[in-house]
């Protein structure tokens, strides 16, 4: 049994890895609030409409642990994410997912007992509740005490991207548990302050957490009560403003339009070259490094892939890699990262949140557009892209774009002494020291190279 790194805070149980199987401990102290809750039945709903994770009983205790009186187990998730590496609209779909369950949990007599973003997972672009011990009786009258945790864990990072054009993501990576209010607040000019919902959920909740401290403010917050109904309005204006926000300068990024720039004869090329390699391998979960809007990535699914991880760190291109994920349903999940600084381990004994890698390497990666921007943008040497593609996965396909294409110089400028080391037949001899090369070849059209490489015995 391998208790879950993330899984330590919370009394009423854990999650833990037994073998394959991905199974949850309910404590004694746990057990009444699921009796309670299932006996409603709003888990088994929830589930059946795909926004909660499925589970089934397995046992009545767990051996080596007196304390549990139950253990639940459910699907391995295809791969894990953060909500610092979802783009806008995955953030924005979680968080009416949150709430909308809060609204229907209420309906049943049910709270969430908190508001974490990490509550949620993306399966493609689907957003899916996967805390199961998050559930226990609403209290008549009781506030929203998750409210402060929704706001800096959902709400303001979508504002600071929606209000000021700020990416949140590397923000909300440095401070794991959100954007505090205060600090978007210093940001906001007065016009945007001033605005109802701005001022109700992000100015006002500020200054009473600035008045906390006063002679008297415990006592009267623990005699303040709101009616049921008031509570389902609080959810339900929220959401009717979140769903309105829509984010800010996308349109305008660097690789925002990038597919449109690409003739048809080379993307037709690309295509195919990709589609005979998915075809052929098959693999369970493939990583598209540089996945631009997900065109490849969305061909590879049709060709054989079960379970793509898509990888950019342009903010506008992946907006509309998760609208292609999200409108065609595709088993595509977009995720915000640089690669010359991946996601690490964070959080407690910087295992809480795990790097990138060590949540799953895939069986096969695309690294279609990536090699040129990380050894001329930023001034990687080839043996270090080579030793890194070939260790991420056993299989795959590399572009190399060569010094001479008009997009590749535009990287160039002022950097000429990289064009010596930086060229095709240096880039395949690197590649066949580590692995061994199925085929390349060359896109037409363009100067553009394909290889297909392989270190399988």
């Amino acid at each position: 049994m391998h208790r879950h790194p993330a899984s330590f805070r919370d009394p009423a149980g854990f999650l833990f890895h037994d073998g394959p199987h991905v199974r949850r401990a309910v404590t004694e102290y746990g057990l009444p609030h699921v009796r309670a809750v299932r006996a409603t039945g709003l888990v088994e709903g929830l589930v059946a409409s795909g926004r909660l994770w499925p589970e089934r009983e397995v046992a009545s205790g767990l051996d080596g642990h007196p304390d549990v009186r139950l253990v639940l187990e459910h699907p391995p998730l295809p791969f894990v994410s953060y909500p610092y590496e979802w783009p806008f609209r995955a953030l924005q779909a979680a968080a009416l997912l949150h709430l909308d369950i809060q609204m229907e949990a209420l309906d049943a007599g049910v709270v969430l007992t908190d508001a974490s973003a990490y509550n949620v997972q993306l399966v493609g672009a689907r957003p899916v509740f996967i805390d199961h011990l998050a559930f226990r009786p609403y209290g008549d009258g009781e506030l929203w005490a998750a409210h402060r945790q929704f706001c800096e864990q959902f709400l303001h990072p979508l504002l600071l991207q929606s209000l000021l054009g700020v990416e949140f993501q590397p923000w909300y990576r440095g401070r794991i548990d959100g954007i505090p209010g205060d600090e978007l607040v210093r940001l906001l000019p007065w016009r945007q302050k001033l605005r109802w919902n701005v001022l109700t959920n992000v100015v006002a909740p500020v200054r009473l957490q600035r008045l906390a401290g006063r002679p008297g403010m415990e006592r009267r917050v623990a005699r303040a009560r709101m009616p049921k109904d008031g509570l389902r309005g609080m959810f339900s204006s929220l959401r009717q403003w979140i769903a309105q926000l829509s984010p800010r300068g996308l349109d305008r990024t660097t690789w925002a339009g990038y597919d449109t720039t690409v003739p048809d004869d080379e993307s037709r090329a690309i295509a195919a070259f990709v589609d005979d390699f998915a075809r052929q391998v098959a693999p369970g979960l493939l990583w598209d490094l540089g996945c631009n809007t997900g065109r490849y990535a969305e061909v590879a699914l049709q060709a054989g892939a079960r379970y793509v991880v898509g990888i950019d760190s342009d903010a506008g291109a992946l907006d509309r890699a998760f609208a292609r994920a999200r409108d065609w349903e595709l088993a595509l999940l977009p995720l915000l990262v640089d690669l010359v600084n991946p996601s690490p381990g964070q959080g407690w004994r910087g295992e809480e949140r795990q790097g990138l890698v060590e949540r799953g390497r895939p069986d096969a990666l695309l690294a279609l557009a990536v090699v040129h921007h990380m050894a001329i943008a930023r001034n990687v040497p080839l043996p270090e892209i080579v030793d890194l593609l070939t260790t991420l996965a056993p299989e795959g396909v590399v572009g190399f774009v060569p010094s001479t294409d008009a997009r590749a110089r535009q990287l160039f400028r002022g950097r000429d002494e990289i064009f010596r080391e930086y060229t095709f037949e240096n880039f395949l001899g690197l590649l066949r020291t580590r692995a061994r090369v199925i085929r390349q070849e060359a896109v037409p059209g363009g100067e553009r190279m394909l290889v297909w490489f392989s270190t399988r015995a």
